[in-house]
């Protein structure tokens, strides 16, 4: 049996008797050619060698073996030739369809082989598997070929074009392209923004010994304007508004409330309506995206990693589907679990079932992402920690909460007259809470948020009377449109049909990669490489970033899926064209390059910004000023956001660059000058001139939070001192020191960082303080403090510890780390266990004292030898010429020649 994934493997052999061998081919074991090394001699004269697809004959693709494949493609060979059946058992979407064809064809195997499928790593699963597997499915197949060479033509042909018209190095893609654009036209929005301030009253009120609040909604029968009214571009009332609408300003606002200040208040309507709202559906892979990136932090790429280790390991379903439905099973054990922990009240009378919106693609598992088994396991129950624990439990309470009664809920309106002008209030109670008991789903928006707090008022009905207890004006203003978050991305791009859930998070990934966009908290942030780009495809490639042609190749690929479409004819219409329908790829971009301005393609003006033009180079983002003496450039610090960077900045940066920052004064130690610069990275402090390129002024980047304005000379002497010494740790005598790093404060001893907690200055870090911090586990990046020590090593000096991760706990031995199987607690360990753990992670053995780290890309490698050996390696190697020209070197250059021979 061949799977994708060493655990996936290791789960599934527990399951099967010593007649199953189950080995793991880690992924495809083979691709499109990733360089032009791995283009076969045989090709490379060919004008379209370099896409890897045969584009003269059918867009024939040439696959090859990567090299880091081809000891897997060795050992499955081996394991062939033990066996007289081969199961399939990649994952059921058309990615492990894809997978399991690859390995029929570069295998060859001389014995039956069938394809077996499941959507969860469980006994059950796994046997009732055995007895229905099924052939190929070459539809499949094919929409996944298609998919994939459609993906290397349109990034492979317009790439270069970006590489030509603005940058070496940028790259474009089929949905990459889309996504960078939705980005970039919501930061356009927020060029646009022209923000509004508007006024109202705010109450506090008082009845039959209950506080609530209310405001002021109208005056002398005009609504008074909240933010909703005001046009975004503009700053004014919209002008439907206009008539009905009014704008209070602080003068307003006031004389109202001189008006309303003593006036009695009356209840004119009281509304209670009762809301009865239903659970969401169970997780997909979208809304699972969504969710765990509102409520866990998470990005796309993390929790796909996460979901795919609990899969693997047999704790929930397959995590790549577009399908809400449940299966008896799941149904059962959820109603069943429902019934226990929370009583029969909160079980509907037949099981819920959702609208499958995506069902028609089959391109991925059919059914939600849910608990594995028949149990529904509980998160306390799975021995679970850390990051899987949340996502599994995230999970649970879904899947739980979909299977529930709705929630119960009275909403109550109310409005005052006082005097001239009329005052509301709003409350919901909860008054069953069905689903919610077990799950509230989140929201990117702040206010609906809000909206789902309970908010009690007091009875009232029409005629009562209420005290105003106080009545204050306050002031607002509008906000620009909200940046994209990873979540909000992911929920528009699905409502377009762009891309697929599966391809999410390694979209998000690649665009945050190749610099086109940067994470402030939660937000995605455009480059200006990113603004260039957008724009060029805009104007010159309009159709490769067009939501609905970019949703039709989804569809086409859908078709091409069901066998109801050719995917060489579909290829051949996007590549070469259909004439006046739709131009070509090839031919669009071939007629473009010859037609853009190099000049004008890596520039852009931004909104509200005139006579400034925004330019991408070889050393990042710039921006130039005509003045009469002609060009005047800075570069633009790389934490710039587009929509935040005004006129004044501009200025500043050129002006800086043209005449020198003003010294703040004189180091007293050196006599130098002091200055407050700022740079690609940032601002920073510097002693001295940078008066030639051999001048290596020492540099400080200011810390977090504080202002360029605000740094005066004591303050640069502080940073420049950094890092500074603090004293000497009294238990080794080494130094213990205070310095600013990449990730922010820090205090360092012996090579042992620890960060300064936040609200802490860096500059009032004591020895004391810092001997604190070293007393305490090590939090975050770096080397964490072990859980326990299980013991030594017979023979070894290294200790087995046992440490949390960020996917759980694992035992370490040396470099050699190895996760613990679910269900094993750390503090149940024994050394007999870790070292068997150890061994299978490591090759069977044990690892040498000082032996590198057992990871994954380490695996294969060749181990570097010992300086002694290396020389005599290189004397009785023939390089007699090699060697004449080393001698005549420097000797800097000789030892880089000996190395260079030493790895030939």
């Amino acid at each position: 049996m061949v799977v994708e994934s060493p655990t996936k493997a290791k789960t599934i052999r527990k399951f099967l008797g010593k007649e199953y061998i189950v080995e793991s081919c880690m992924g495809h074991i083979r691709d499109l050619p990733q360089s032009s090394k791995d283009i076969p001699e045989k090709f490379k004269k060919q004008k379209w060698a370099q896409l890897g697809v045969d584009t003269e004959h059918e867009f024939e693709p040439i696959y090859c073996v990567p090299k880091n494949k081809t000891k897997i493609v060795s050992l499955l060979k081996d394991r062939l030739k033990e066996v007289d059946r081969v199961l399939l058992a990649t994952d059921e979407d058309r990615e492990g369809e894809s997978i399991s064809w690859h390995l029929v064809e570069t295998l060859k195997p001389q014995v039956p082989f069938r394809r077996m499928v499941f959507n969860e790593i469980t006994k059950d699963a796994i046997i009732s598997a055995l007895d229905d597997t099924r052939e190929i499915n070459v539809n499949l197949v094919r929409a996944q070929e298609a998919r994939r060479i459609l993906d290397r033509l349109v990034g492979y042909t317009i790439s270069p074009l970006l590489w030509k018209k603005v940058a070496y190095g940028l790259s474009a893609g089929r949905v990459q392209s889309v996504a960078v654009r939705l980005i970039v036209e919501r930061e356009h929005e927020r060029l646009k923004f022209k923000k509004s301030s508007y006024w109202d009253l705010q109450a506090e009120n008082e009845k039959d010994a209950i506080g609530f609040h209310s405001r002021l909604i109208a005056y002398k029968g005009k609504r008074t304007a909240t933010g909703k009214d005001f046009d975004s571009t503009t700053g004014q009332l919209l002008s439907e508004r206009r008539t009905d609408t009014l704008a209070l300003d602080q003068e307003t606002a006031e004389k109202i409330l001189a008006e309303v200040k003593s006036a009695a208040w009356k209840v004119t309507e009281a509304d209670e309506k009762p809301i009865s709202r239903k659970p969401p559906a169970p997780f997909i892979t979208s809304t699972l995206q969504q969710e765990s990136n509102r409520k866990l932090g998470l990005s796309a790429r993390e929790t796909m990693q996460v979901a795919q280790s609990l899969y693997e390991q047999g704790f929930i379903t397959y995590m790549r589907t577009d399908s809400t439905f449940l299966s008896t099973q799941a149904l059962d054990a959820a109603r069943n679990r429902i019934t226990k922990l929370y009583g029969k009240e909160y079980l509907p009378e037949a099981p819920r079932t959702y609208d499958d919106k995506k069902a028609r693609g089959a391109q991925e598992a059919h059914e939600a992402i849910r608990p594995a088994g028949t149990e529904m396991v509980t998160p306390e129950e799975t021995g679970l920690s850390g990051l899987p624990f949340k996502l599994y439990d995230l999970i649970w309470k879904r899947t739980i909460a979909s299977q529930m009664v709705n929630s119960k809920q009275k909403q109550l309106a109310v409005r005052f007259e006082v005097g001239p002008a009329t005052f509301a209030a709003s409350g919901m109670t909860i008054e069953f809470p069905g689903f919610l008991r077990a799950y509230v789903e989140g929201s990117d928006d702040e206010t609906a948020a809000l909206e789902e707090k309970e908010v009690r008022l007091p009875a009232m009905k029409p005629g009562d009377s209420v005290k105003a207890k106080s009545i204050t004006p306050e002031g607002h203003e509008t906000k620009p449109p909200a940046r994209f978050t990873e979540a909000s991305l992911v929920q528009t791009m699905e409502r377009e049909g762009i891309g697929r859930p599966s391809t999410y998070a390694s979209i998000i990934g690649t665009i945050i990669d190749r610099g086109y966009t940067r994470k402030a908290g939660n937000a995605l942030v455009p480059t200006f490489t990113a603004m260039v780009v957008a724009k060029l495809l805009r104007q010159h490639l309009p159709e490769y970033v067009d939501l609905g042609f970019t949703s039709g190749m989804e569809d086409a690929l859908d078709d091409i899926a069901q066998g109801d479409l050719d995917s060489i004819q579909y290829l051949k219409s996007i590549y070469f064209g259909t004439g006046a329908k739709h131009a070509g790829l090839k031919p669009q971009v071939d007629k473009q390059e010859k037609e853009i301005d190099p000049a004008d393609a890596r520039s852009i003006e931004l909104e509200g910004l005139k006579g400034l033009s925004f330019r991408v180079g070889r050393y990042g983002a710039y921006v130039c000023r005509s003045t009469k003496e002609g060009e005047q450039c800075a570069s633009i610090p790389d934490a710039q956001a587009p929509s935040e960077i005004t006129a004044d900045v501009v200025n500043k940066l050129i002006d800086q660059k043209l005449n020198g920052s003003d010294a703040l004064g004189k180091d007293p130690k050196t006599g130098l000058p002091i200055y407050v610069l700022t740079g690609r990275y940032g601002p920073y402090v510097q002693l001295g001139e940078a008066d030639s390129e051999e001048a290596k002024p020492k540099r400080v980047s200011l810390p977090a939070g504080m202002e360029v304005d605000k740094v005066d000379l004591p303050k640069a002497l502080q940073l420049l001192e950094l890092p500074k010494t603090l004293g000497s740790h009294p238990g080794t005598g080494k130094e213990i020191k205070a310095g600013l790093g990449r990730f922010g404060p820090y205090v360092v001893h012996d090579g042992d960082f620890r960060s300064i907690p936040k609200g802490e200055s860096l500059f009032e870090v004591t020895l004391a303080r810092a001997l604190e911090l070293f007393e305490k586990p090590k939090q975050g990046r770096g080397r964490a403090a072990a859980l326990r020590e299980i013991g030594p090593v017979p023979g070894m000096e290294e200790k087995v510890q046992v440490f949390s991760g960020r996917y759980g706990p694992y035992v370490k031995l040396g470099k050699v780390n190895a996760s613990l199987p679910e269900g094993m607690k750390p503090e149940d360990v024994t050394l007999e266990q870790a070292l068997d753990l150890i061994k299978a992670r490591n090759d069977g053995e044990l690892p040498k004292a000082g032996e590198a780290e057992s990871t994954k890309k380490s695996k294969g490698k060749r181990k570097a030898a010992p300086k002694a050996e290396a020389k005599a390696v290189v004397k009785k190697a023939p390089v007699k010429k090699a060697e004449e020209k080393a001698a005549k070197a420097v000797p800097a250059i000789k030892a880089a020649a000996k190395t260079i021979v030493r790895k030939k």
